[in-house]
């Protein structure tokens, strides 16, 4: 759950009165250990705003695998999966995740236009 910075400062400055962990934390409802991590922030850089979330790649960076696939687009799976170093499956979810299909329609276009 977000708390609102001045909810977490209300909460410190009720611990700075000299109230114990346990007595703030059964008045705010609020857990111990998330306290500890106010006071630490608020010592550390003197403020307590929310940090963004960052995320990054854990094997395959998407950009590269897209510039990759653009300029191989009958790469099979595990020829991508050599150049990145991991697996088929990796590479597959990734795909997956990119919204990038591997299917080519072509052969059956092909084979409803000789029927007929």
């Amino acid at each position: 759950m977000a708390y609102d910075e001045k909810y977490k400062l209300r909460t410190l400055s009720y611990r700075n009165e000299g109230h114990t962990l346990s007595q703030t934390s059964s008045i705010f409802q609020i857990s111990i250990t998330t306290i500890r991590k106010w006071e630490k922030q608020l010592k550390k850089e003197g403020n307590l705003k929310r940090h963004p979330i960052t995320r990054r790649f854990k094997k395959i960076d998407p950009e590269k695998l897209r510039a990759y696939i653009r300029d191989n687009p009958d790469a099979y799976l595990r020829e991508i999966a050599e150049v990145f170093q991991c697996c088929q499956t990796a590479i597959r979810k990734a795909l997956i995740r990119l919204k990038i299909t591997r299917k080519k329609r072509l052969h059956a276009i092909t084979n409803k236009n000789l029927k007929k």
